[in-house]
Order: structure tokens, then sequence, then C-alpha cells
């Protein structure tokens, strides 16, 4: 290859990685979330425990019947703790505790979960 054809491949390369690495990094950003602003939401009924990489989801009900989404950490960070893909089931009552939305959405990410049985799964250390 030619001095320009490889300083040509060099900067296609370069360039082809400086597009890409924009949608990884907004893909992993938090911005959405008002940390350290807790929130507890009691009486909530699971709807659905999705545990899939890379992140799981709680999607729960209010008595009031309103729906609520909840981002959590990945299956292996929450396996560390306890966690597996039967912690939760379709019907369980439960209370969290959230950072919510920004824009005022119901749902945030998750921090900690009370099941009716009095035991407590943690994904991330409280801000209280």
């Amino acid at each position: 290859m030619g001095k320009f054809t490889t300083t040509g491949l060099a900067l296609a390369a370069a360039g082809a990685v400086a597009a890409l690495s924009g949608s990884g990094a907004a893909h992993h950003s938090t911005a959405m979330f008002a940390w350290g602003e807790e929130v507890r939401l009691n009486d909530l009924t699971v709807e659905r425990w999705v545990w899939t990489n890379p992140h799981t989801f709680i999607y729960a009900r209010d008595g009031q019947g309103n729906r609520w989404a909840f981002e959590g950490m990945s299956p292996n960070h929450l396996s560390r703790e306890g966690w597996t893909r039967r912690t939760l089931a379709p019907g369980e009552k439960v209370s969290l505790t959230y950072y919510p939305l920004r824009d005022g959405r119901n749902g945030g990410f998750n921090v900690r979960v009370y099941k009716a049985d009095g035991s407590e799964m943690k994904q991330l250390p409280s801000a209280k």
C-alpha cells in the first residue's frame, strides 16, 4: 500500500471510532435520573421483572392503577447482591426506593426493593 492509502485508511478508521464512541457514551448516560433525590414508593404490584443485559427492569402498578418502570443494574451486578431471575414475580406486592426521572414520568432508577416478607434487596447504596 502506498503512503497516501495507509494514511487515508488510518484517518477513516479514526473517524469511524470518533463517530461511534458518542452513541456508546449516550447509551450509558444517567442524566435522565435525579441522583440524590431518593423517593420511596409503597404498595406496588409487580407486573413484570425483566432480568436481561445490559439493565434489569421492574414494571409495576401503584394502588391507583398507574404504571411505573424502574431501571436497575445488570444481572451480573445484582447476582452479587443476592438477586436472581426469580427474586420478583408478577402479582407480588413490594415497596421500593428509587431516583426519579427528571422529566416527571412514572419511573426511575431502582435503589432498593422491600418485599412483603420484610426482606430488603439492594441495588445501590442509599443516598439517605
